[in-house]
């Protein structure tokens, strides 16, 4: 086409073979993540859709990898001072922007809360466009409900899988279409690094058993902390070296350990068949992915999360044989689950019973749904 032929803030021609994603950013990866599993599929089902990004996510990076072009604006609390209305409307016009260029034929939003222009934008768009919003399960009894409305301007919801029963929420009795699929991972079995190319990058003897540590909460320097007390039982262990995974959203860690490397990488589950064992959080991601990759886990669930029920979900784990989940965040009871994994008879059963667990991968699904309703 000519330049100037779709002028922006005009929807002349047909919708095009495009589909516009919008994760937010909550303390992780979490929307990103699953929209970026999405994506993956989707374009392995059809190479020659255009596949776009709007985000308020800083990781831009990530996406360029996988050639998928992104536009970005910055969360409210970026901005010095800014109300929600006035970053609503820098939001909503941005989106419509998107719109306009892209005449997208499909929408898919995955954040915890809807705003309030980007349903703004939604509204001004034919229907013509699908319209999803991806939204987790396993909430937190007593968390706090979304707006009404915004249910009603999405002509589905899709509630990916968890290891936990999903709820039935009153939120969703308002005519939407309520798609169910599978838990979203981004890696598949294959996508997994070979064994060894880790260690080698990160001079870890080849010998050595490896443990993943991934804690959201507390300083590696505070006695106190999840992460001190861990690092501090695996140092009793002199075979057992620690990786500890970075975010790229956090501060930088460092450590003086020599059996003690830092992973600062996008996934870090990519490594999965490098580590005998990890030591993890319960989120969604990391949950899922260790599942997936069979790999022996001590679930050191976050208490504290807003509307993640990590109790709930790392229980089913562990009543499958798989994980151990410890509640009570007591030196002696991490201690003492560290002195039990370390030995080789007791992850191999573990491993094992991940095949309760595994299932197909839900982004799959997610994917295939989209075209058959949007093409």
């Amino acid at each position: 086409t000519k330049s100037g032929a779709y002028p922006i803030g005009t929807r002349m021609g047909e919708n095009r073979d495009c589909i516009v994603l919008f994760p937010t950013n909550g303390v992780g990866f979490g929307h990103f993540t699953r929209l970026l599993s999405v994506a993956k599929k989707l374009q392995k089902s059809n190479p020659d859709l255009e596949i776009v990004f709007f985000t308020t996510m800083p990781t831009l990076h990530v996406l360029s990898d996988f050639g998928f072009p992104s536009y970005h604006v910055s969360g409210r609390y970026k901005y010095k001072r800014m109300e929600p209305d006035v970053w609503n409307s820098l939001c909503e016009e941005m989106l419509n922007m998107v719109f306009s260029l892209h005449r997208p034929k499909a929408f898919v939003f995955d954040g915890s809360f809807p705003y309030r222009g980007m349903l703004n934008a939604l509204k001004s768009q034919e229907d013509s466009m699908l319209k999803v919003w991806l939204r987790r399960g396993a909430i937190r009894p007593g968390s706090r409900n979304i707006p009404v409305d915004s249910v009603n301007h999405f002509h589905a919801v899709i509630r990916p899988g968890d290891s936990v029963g999903l709820d039935s929420e009153d939120e969703l009795d308002h005519g939407v279409s309520l798609v169910r699929c599978n838990p979203i991972l981004l890696m598949d079995s294959d996508d997994f690094e070979p064994r060894g190319s880790l260690r080698s990058r990160l001079g870890i003897p080849s010998q050595s058993l490896v443990c993943y540590v991934q804690l959201g909460a507390g300083k590696i320097n505070d006695i106190d902390s999840e992460i001190s007390i861990v690092l501090d039982a695996l140092s009793n262990h002199e075979h057992v070296y620690a990786v500890i995974g970075e975010s790229m959203l956090g501060n930088r860690i460092s450590s003086q350990s020599d059996r003690v490397r830092i992973l600062r990488d996008y996934p870090n589950s990519r490594y999965f068949r490098d580590f005998d064992f990890a030591i993890m959080a319960g989120g969604y991601n990391s949950f899922h992915e260790a599942i997936q990759a069979s790999l022996p886990t001590i679930c050191l669930p976050n208490m504290n999360t807003g509307r993640d029920d990590q109790l709930a979900r790392c229980s089913v784990a562990e009543e499958a044989g798989s994980m151990v989940v410890i509640k009570d965040k007591d030196p002696r009871i991490i201690k003492a689950a560290i002195d039990r994994i370390v030995e080789s008879e007791v992850r191999e059963i573990m491993r094992n019973n991940f095949l309760l667990l595994q299932r197909e991968n839900g982004a799959k699904q997610v994917a295939e749904w989209i075209i058959s309703q949007a093409f």
